[in-house]
């Protein structure tokens, strides 16, 4: 029980018996396996696999898992899967099927959701988290690494991201960033110029250079972005403002829509991650001081 709620069992075998023995016996004798629908079983050395689709398909509505097909392997002998035992063993097969539908209705896996891409989004899937249902965020420290579920969700709409700071002369560093690599938002001093980027899903990356230095000292800066509307995915204007007073804008013709990364969060005064753009190396610190970032969603 935890605050007067009752917790799930947790799951698996440990494995530190084996840290003083690598030839102990295995204690992990079996292990069910269920992702968008692609679904196998193991037990004691055998696996039985059901392919579903590649997750990208678009048409899946024809999916039946009553008659997909299933493969056998006897791990023990084949450990890369490659000979299909399914017609030598069919018992066998069945009975790990079987135990499939027995460990999946246990272990919470029914109904089986074959969406795919869809169940990325939390806007899609409607999953609780700590940042849903908030329209203001303020951080009055930096961070590392908070994961993009429990950071503002800056997809399809308009935000603004204020940054109360302490500028020196040639000021570098990440200010604000969300994603990395493969998708997401940027906001940082480069050489004493604001700069401000989305990269589009590693495509394209829209990319803006304030038109001046930023005035050292304290300063208010903010990357403000209008978002154009008319579903997921659209465009939107990147304008940066110092003091108030707009220094540089640019047009996005799409934006990422669903997902920025599943392995990256959002970071404040230095990027902990890969680079949403290949202009500067992380961790990129930023040099001034920064007093408060506030990330408000329109």
């Amino acid at each position: 029980m935890l605050n007067g709620i009752p917790q799930k069992p947790i799951e698996g075998v440990s494995m530190v018996y084996t840290f003083n023995n690598a030839k102990a016996a295995d204690r992990r004798r079996s292990q069910i396996f269920e992702l968008v629908s692609n679904r196998a079983m193991y037990q004691d050395g055998w696996m039985a696999s059901s392919m579903s689709f590649v997750p990208w398909q678009a048409k899946r509505s024809a999916y039946d898992p009553d008659k997909a097909k299933w493969e056998l392997y006897h791990i023990d002998n084949d450990f890369s899967q490659a000979d299909d035992l399914a017609a030598k063993y069919p018992d066998k097969l069945k009975a790990l099927v079987d135990l499939w539908w027995a460990e999946a209705a246990r272990n919470n896996i029914l109904p089986l959701d074959w969406r795919s891409v869809e169940r990325l989004s939390d806007q899609i899937t409607g999953r609780p988290g700590v940042a849903v249902g908030r329209s203001r965020f303020v951080y009055e420290t930096p961070l590392v690494a908070l994961p993009e579920a429990s950071a503002p969700d800056l997809k399809n709409k308009s935000f603004t991201i204020t940054a109360e700071a302490e500028i020196p002369a040639g000021a570098e560093g990440m200010i604000f960033t969300q994603g990395g690599i493969t998708a997401g938002w940027g906001f940082y001093m480069q050489k004493g110029k604001l700069v401000g980027v989305h990269n589009y899903i590693g495509l394209e990356r829209y990319r803006v250079v304030s038109t001046e230095d930023v005035p050292a000292g304290k300063v208010t800066l903010v990357f403000d972005f209008k978002y154009d509307g008319g579903g997921m995915g659209k465009g939107g204007t990147i304008t940066l403002l110092a003091n108030g007073r707009k220094i540089g804008e640019v047009h996005c013709d799409k934006t990422a829509g669903i997902k920025y990364s599943l392995y990256e969060g959002q970071d404040i005064g230095e990027d902990s991650g890969s680079p949403v753009d290949f202009t500067y190396t992380p961790p990129f610190p930023f040099t001034g001081t920064l007093h408060k970032v506030t990330v408000e969603l329109k």
